[in-house]
């Protein structure tokens, strides 16, 4: 039997505050990990997700949840840190303007170092290579490539112990996840996907993300309890 298994296994999930990571976070509960849930201040537009990560984190229950302030949106180039960029609300091709440079690199190393103080065997992660943007971080390949760095740079990592990068929504659609999650009990009432969120946590309805959880919702058959600004 894995400590996993036996409730004495510890896991950094990453909250962010929207639907994926919500369901992230219930799955590793499912699993019998210890959660401990890790949200960022990264210079977002709105605070509202980050409100709504502290919630869900209280609604399953974690262990510890941490908001960790880093400056990467000082860097600009992306609709969701530069109020000067307007955010997409119609789908294009390519990597749109939403994408964060190195966003989930960065937040994977502060995690891994967590992971390495508390003795945590798994670092959870709601990327998804399905219903999604497009970004290069949200890709299996990306996943294998920090799974590889985790084995190599860290210390648990050389005396054979890494840390596992688990990505358990990388090849679900919305609609998977959303009931997946349904069947976990996640409130998603408490969720905010949208990228240009009212300070209540009101969605657009317009952008990528709306779409998508909207499109999720429906082919999922499970009521939306999204608050909608149109």
């Amino acid at each position: 039997m894995s400590a996993a298994e036996t409730g004495q296994a510890k896991a950094i999930v990453l909250l962010s505050g929207g639907l994926d990571s919500a369901t992230v976070l219930a799955i590793a509960k499912q699993r019998g990990y210890d959660c401990y849930t890790l949200s960022f201040d990264y210079g977002q537009r709105h605070r509202a997700e980050l409100e709504a990560a502290a919630n869900v984190a209280a609604s399953l229950g974690v262990a510890e949840h941490r908001v960790m302030a880093i400056p990467i949106g000082s860097l600009g180039s992306s609709a969701l840190t530069d109020v000067a960029i307007a955010v997409p609300e119609e789908g294009g091709d390519g990597i749109p303007v939403t994408y964060v440079p190195a966003r989930n690199t960065v937040f994977l190393a502060l995690a891994l170092a967590w992971a390495e103080v508390l003795g945590a065997e798994a670092i959870f992660i709601g990327v998804n290579a399905v219903d999604y943007s497009g970004y290069p971080d949200c890709r299996p390949e990306f996943i294998a490539a920090f799974q590889e760095l985790a084995r190599l740079a860290t210390k648990q990592g050389v005396e054979g112990a890494a840390v596992s990068i688990e990505a358990p929504l990388v090849d679900l659609t919305k609609a998977e996840i959303i009931r997946q999650g349904a069947a976990l009990g996640v409130d998603y009432g408490l969720t905010v996907s949208c990228y240009q969120a009212g300070a209540d946590g009101t969605a657009c309805g317009r952008c990528d993300a709306c779409r998508f959880r909207r499109e999720g919702f429906r082919a999922a058959r499970i009521d939306d309890p999204t608050r909608y600004r149109c």
